[in-house]
């Protein structure tokens, strides 16, 4: 598991059934894209979050394939609509394995 790795959301609580909310998601992760070389000229090993995706009740609501020429520390913010009460799965692929996942719970009412 790479260290320091640690996924963050920021999505509503509670919306109105059909509602369109804004949802804001980082990870921290140093991100290595493979091509650069350690100070004894040896090339520093890939390590970029590969994949990640959104879900509401099993549902998928975005799907993104991640590239070498990803930032460190990768941002999204993305729109959805709220059509029921449920949970909002967010869940990040890192190259060695690893899977980070986050759950944020959205009220209707």
């Amino acid at each position: 598991m790479a260290s320091g790795v640690k996924p963050r959301v920021k999505a509503p609580k509670k919306a109105s059934a059909g509602e369109v909310v804004t949802i804001k998601t980082l990870i921290s992760h140093k991100m290595e894209s493979g091509q650069r070389k350690d100070s004894s000229g040896n090339v520093i090993p890939r390590s970029i979050i590969n994949r990640f995706t959104c879900d509401f009740n099993g549902e998928n609501v975005i799907d993104v394939v991640l590239a070498p020429a990803i930032s460190t520390n990768p941002y999204f913010e993305f729109d959805a609509t709220i059509p029921e009460a449920g949970d909002l799965k967010f869940t990040w692929y890192d190259d060695d394995g690893d899977v980070y996942e986050e759950t944020k719970s959205v009220a209707v009412g």
